[in-house]
């Protein structure tokens, strides 16, 4: 099983070259299964604060509140979200030989990840120049701030434009089936 784990600051494109990701590793023959680690705190917006993911922005304050200042800080559930998505992991892994992961933000996540899984991919993407219309405070929160400065990353991507997207997802999907072994 191959865990690719992708990371970036808000609106670098990580759910859509997690798609990219997804279609190219179809190609070859997998069966990726696409996840995020904040699952559970869409969840919660859905479900108990009446967030409508059709009609409206990511509840970016609430999951930057409730993941972090309340399950992470007070509550002192570091693990929280990365323990649920280990349990979906060994669920799922019984229909999917492949997972993409598009949203992790912390150095924590990425070493968790590497440190419980053999087989772990991680993938940064960088939007350069690009607006992401974030608050100051949200622009200066830990999720965003974080992955800005670590780079230990077996790939990083600058995300220019869609093509480019799309033509790096293939390539990561040739280098890892051609020299990682995709289902070693």
């Amino acid at each position: 099983m191959k865990i690719y784990v992708i990371g970036g600051r808000a609106k670098s494109g990580k759910n859509t070259f997690g798609e990219y990701l997804r279609e190219e590793l179809k190609e070859y023959g997998y069966k990726p299964c696409l996840m995020h680690i904040t699952e559970p705190l869409y969840e919660y917006a859905r479900c108990y604060f009446d967030w409508d993911e059709k009609n409206s922005e990511k509840p970016r304050e609430f999951l930057q509140k409730m993941g972090i200042e309340i399950i992470r800080d007070k509550m002192g559930k570091k693990d929280f979200l990365l323990n649920r998505l280990y349990e979906d992991i060994e669920i799922l892994e019984n229909f999917f030989d492949t997972f993409i992961i598009t949203d992790a933000r912390l150095i924590h996540e990425f070493e968790s990840l590497k440190e419980k899984y053999n087989d772990v991919v991680t993938i940064k993407l960088i939007r350069n120049n690009y607006d992401n219309k974030l608050t100051k405070e949200e622009e200066n929160h830990i999720t965003e701030k974080e992955i800005k400065d670590y780079n230990d990353f077996d790939y990083i991507i600058e995300n220019d434009n869609l093509d480019d997207l799309k033509r790096s997802a293939l390539e990561i999907v040739k280098n890892e089936e051609n020299y990682g072994g995709l289902n070693e």
